[in-house]
């Protein structure tokens, strides 16, 4: 089968923005160009991949195979030709990073900001999803690379793993619970508090759920959040025991305190992630550099 590649061209952007007149105008060319070369994508592979009706587009899902496999080639595209342009002049650029909402707020903020200061003519984009999600983030080429807790499962072979900073999960409590401040707690006894968790999703809450398991501890959070400064916040307030990395909480923290255990848990990474099969943009190895010289 030979087939045309501006049609797979069109068939992106089409299925990007679901909508024909936009990739019309994106493409430079007419609508009807655009109708054309999907019929005729559609000829080739003897499929549908698009439902059109008078209000909406949507993909079939043929259509949405095809577009997963599309899209990252596209996004290698774009990534090769930034960096052949940031090659020639580094006087402009873009960086697009990946991070849950934690890191970026109790870790990298500071080297955002210096990475400003040296290159304020660098675009930086930062995507906040969780660490599992920033993995697919990767794996598609939508970013340039990652920040993330470790262990983290979804990182495959195809990556390349940078270790930048050792930490500890902590307990924390308000002082509801101050008779806990004096004396170390097996894992055990939390039992008889109620426990504040992260969603299931993170890697944070994998990595305590593995922990008891391993020591045949049946625990069951009381809350579930999406947010560790939620977590922090409840805890103080006297709605549990919450369980953070430890750079989340500052040693002024006013009304919390560090509650001891008499277990010592496994400490973690956060690393610097990045797929093998990407090219590395020049924006991206200043900054990674720049994480990596601490």
């Amino acid at each position: 089968m030979s087939i045309n590649y501006e049609l797979y061209k069109v068939f992106y952007y089409v299925a990007q923005h679901l909508n024909f007149s936009q990739a019309a105008d994106e493409l430079f060319i007419s609508q009807s160009a655009v109708s054309q070369s999907i019929k005729s994508l559609e000829e080739e592979l003897n499929t549908t991949l698009f439902i059109r009706t008078t209000k909406q587009v949507t993909l079939t899902k043929e259509g949405e195979i095809l577009f997963k496999h599309i899209e990252p080639a596209f996004n290698l595209i774009k990534n090769g030709e930034r960096n052949i342009q940031e090659i020639n002049s580094f006087k402009a650029g873009e960086i697009h990073l990946g991070a849950n909402d934690t890191i970026c707020k109790y870790f990298l903020l500071p080297y955002l900001k210096k990475f400003h200061q040296l290159y304020p003519q660098i675009h930086i984009q930062i995507t906040n999803r969780t660490s599992s999600k920033c993995v697919e983030l990767l794996k598609q080429g939508k970013v340039d690379l990652i920040i993330s807790n470790l262990p983290n499962k979804e990182v495959t072979d195809f990556m390349e793993v940078e270790q930048v900073y050792t930490f500890s999960d902590i307990l924390i409590s308000g002082d509801k619970y101050k008779q806990l401040k004096e004396k170390k707690v097996s894992l055990h006894d939390l039992s008889d508090y109620p426990l504040l968790m992260l969603e299931k999703k993170t890697t944070t809450r994998k990595f305590f759920e593995e922990l008891i398991n391993q020591l045949s501890i049946d625990l069951q959070p009381e809350v579930e959040l999406g947010s560790v400064d939620l977590l922090v916040e409840m805890a103080r307030i006297g709605l549990g025991i919450s369980f953070v990395p430890d750079y989340c909480l500052q040693d002024t923290e006013a009304g919390l305190f560090k509650v001891n255990l008499t277990e010592e848990l496994p400490h973690r990474d956060l690393a610097i992630i990045t797929n093998k099969k990407i090219p590395f943009s020049l924006a991206s190895k200043k900054f990674m550099k720049l994480l990596l010289d601490r």
